[in-house]
C-alpha cells in the first residue's frame, strides 16, 4: 500500500497551537503570525486530511473526533523535539550540570555551602532544578538529584548521604526550660509533609517526650520548612525541625534544641541515573556532597 504524504509541520504546528489554547488569536500570538495565516494553515491541512478538525462556536474553537487524534499525536511530536532540542543546547553547554532537589534543602543547607563548591571546583558549572517533584533522570531535565526518602531507589545510582533527625528547636530569647513550657508558646505545624514516615508531628513528640495535656491543635501550620525556619528564628514559636536543615542555625546562635528528644527522619541520597553516573562533572559533586555531610555537626 502507497504511503501518504505528510502535511506540512507548518500546519501541524498551527494546529498544535489552536489546539492547546482553543483559540486561533492566542495560537498567532505564540508562533508569531496574524489569525489570518493560521486560519489558512489549518483550511490546509484540513483539506490535506479530508476531515473538518475543529468546530467553531460562539463560545470557542472545539476539536472534532479526527482533531482529537491528531492533537494526541501532534502533543508527542512537539513534546519529542523540544526534548530533543534541550538535549543538544545542554551538549553545546559543556561542563554544565543540573542538580535537581527540594527548595529547604537548596535554602538551609547547600545555598550556604556553594563558595566552598566553587573553591574546590571552579570550572563546575551548576545549575539547579528545585521541586517537591522528582525530576526524571534518564531524560534532559535534571543530571543528578539530592533525595529525601526512606529508602533508596534501586532503579538509580544512590548514594547515601546522612540519616536525618528531627528536633525540637526555638530561639534563645523564648528561654524554654521543660515540656509544661510549651504551653505557653506557640507550636509550628508543617504540612503536606510526605517522608519521614511516621511523620515527626507534636502528637507524635507529645506520645514520646509529653507533656500529656499538651494541646497539639493549636499553632500555626507552614507549607515549607523554611518560612517556619524563619518564624522560629524570630522568636515567635517552636519547631520540629529537621537537625539538617536548621544545623547552620545552631551553629550561630539563632537557634538553640530547646528541650531533650529525638524523633526518626528520612534518609538524604544523592542519586542519578546509571548512565550518567560515571561522568566525572557527577563524580565531583557526590565526593563534594560526602565530604560535606561527613564533616562535624
Amino acid at each position: 500500500m502507497r504511503s501518504r504524504r505528510l502535511p506540512p509541520l507548518a500546519a501541524i504546528r498551527a494546529f498544535d497551537a489552536v489546539a492547546r489554547h482553543a483559540s486561533f488569536k492566542a495560537a498567532a500570538e505564540e508562533i508569531g503570525v496574524t489569525p489570518t495565516a493560521i486560519s489558512h494553515q489549518i483550511r490546509l491541512l484540513e483539506d490535506s486530511l479530508a476531515q473538518r478538525l475543529f468546530t467553531r462556536s460562539a463560545r470557542g474553537v472545539a476539536l472534532t473526533q479526527a482533531g482529537d487524534i491528531l492533537f494526541r499525536a501532534s502533543g508527542n511530536i512537539f513534546t519529542t523535539l523540544r526534548d530533543a532540542v534541550e538535549s543538544i543546547d545542554r551538549q553545546s553547554l559543556p561542563g554544565t550540570l543540573t542538580l535537581s532537589t527540594t527548595s529547604n534543602f537548596l535554602t538551609n543547607w547547600l545555598v550556604p555551602r556553594l563558595p566552598a563548591l566553587h573553591q574546590r571546583h571552579p570550572s563546575l558549572e551548576l545549575r539547579f532544578h528545585s521541586s517537591v517533584a522528582l525530576a526524571d533522570l534518564n531524560g534532559t531535565m535534571a543530571d543528578c538529584a539530592v533525595r529525601y526518602s526512606m529508602q533508596a531507589d534501586e532503579s538509580l545510582d544512590s548514594t547515601l548521604l546522612y540519616s536525618d533527625r528531627f528536633v525540637l528547636v526555638a530561639s534563645p530569647q523564648l528561654k524554654l526550660r521543660s515540656g509544661k513550657d510549651l504551653q505557653g508558646v506557640t507550636l509550628f505545624h508543617i504540612e503536606n509533609r510526605h517522608v519521614p514516615s511516621p511523620e515527626p508531628s507534636w502528637q507524635h513528640w507529645k506520645s514520646v517526650f509529653g507533656p500529656e495535656d499538651l494541646d497539639v491543635q493549636s499553632g500555626i501550620r507552614f507549607d515549607d520548612e523554611t518560612h517556619a525556619i524563619q518564624a522560629a528564628i524570630a522568636g515567635q514559636g517552636v519547631l520540629l525541625a529537621s537537625g539538617l536543615l536548621i544545623r547552620r542555625a545552631l551553629q550561630q546562635g539563632l537557634l538553640h534544641i530547646a528541650l531533650p528528644g529525638v524523633l526518626p527522619g528520612a534518609n538524604y541520597y544523592f542519586v542519578s541515573s546509571r548512565d550518567k553516573a560515571s561522568r566525572e562533572d557527577v563524580q565531583q559533586v557526590k565526593a563534594w556532597l560526602k565530604q560535606e555531610f561527613e564533616a562535624k555537626e
